[in-house]
């Protein structure tokens, strides 16, 4: 699944060339992937209106339009959501395609089918819940070590299934979560309330540090997974657990190890994180 750092590469690949352009058709081939409103109230509410700047929230598109109001898309699992020539052939799984002003044509591509769209209401209705509970982004000043021990603390949970509660930081998955407990040198299934305020203070560090450099690489592309402008990304040369079971941790030489935590497939080095 998308998670923040490819979310955010497509934000980046999108908005210079998006930002003032307007709609002028939208196609709705699977009426699913249009979560609110219906999809004819959706496409004529999308005419005529321009994009304003796009931004993101966790692991949520936000395209924002001029004079308000915001499309939100969710990309789950298989989401593709990328600028093209009106004229390029349309891949299989296209579901919904935005025609533009310049020729170009925003398109929806999901295998899966679990991502879409939602159009809200001025008053905000439609609003998708899982944005509206979301926790502070790990990126911004509100995500303070303090902060991140306060979720942990008096937890009995294992520490990987509160980061990737939502509602305590907004936008890491399963990656990221692997990633930035090996740096810290955290067992993901420790309890998360063992963990001291010394090592949130790491924890944090780490998470802030891993997606940087995530996103500096344009995300992480194992297979359907591409940005605004079709192109993978290519942080995955350098990750140093996740999908490396079996192969030696790059710190100790241990062997990487794969189980299931917060009942997701979790890497992790026996060695190193204890």
């Amino acid at each position: 699944m998308p998670e923040l750092p490819e979310v955010e590469t497509v934000r980046r690949t999108l908005a210079p060339r998006l930002l003032g352009r307007a709609i002028e058709e939208v196609e709705v081939f699977r009426p699913a992937q249009v979560r609110y409103p219906d999809p004819e109230t959706f496409r004529r509410s999308l005419r005529g209106r321009r994009f304003a700047e796009p931004g993101r929230r966790g692991k949520y598109l936000l395209l924002h339009l001029e004079g308000g109001g915001v499309l939100i898309c969710h990309l789950r699992m298989s989401g593709r959501l990328y600028l093209t020539p009106a004229g390029a052939p349309r891949a299989p799984h296209t579901h919904v395609v935005f025609h533009l002003d310049d020729g170009q044509e925003l398109r929806y591509q999901d295998q899966r089918t679990f991502g879409g769209f939602h159009l809200p209401d001025p008053d905000g209705r439609g609003t998708p819940e899982g944005l509206l509970t979301l926790g502070p982004e790990p990126l911004d000043d509100a995500f303070t070590p303090a902060y991140l021990h306060s979720r942990l603390a008096g937890r009995r949970a294992p520490v990987k299934a509160v980061l990737l509660d939502q509602s305590a930081v907004a936008g890491l998955g399963n990656i990221y979560a692997d990633e930035s407990l090996f740096r810290a040198g955290i067992r993901p299934d420790r309890p998360a309330g063992e963990v001291t305020p010394e090592e949130a203070e790491a924890l944090w560090a780490a998470i802030r540090a891993v997606l940087a450099e995530a996103i500096a690489h344009r995300g992480t592309t194992f297979s359907l997974y591409l940005d605004g402008e079709g192109r993978a990304g290519d942080y995955y040369r350098l990750l140093r657990v996740f999908g490396r079971q079996g192969q030696p941790c790059p710190r100790c030489g241990a062997a990487v190890v794969k189980s299931r935590v917060a009942g997701r497939g979790t890497h992790w080095c026996p060695q190193c994180q204890r």
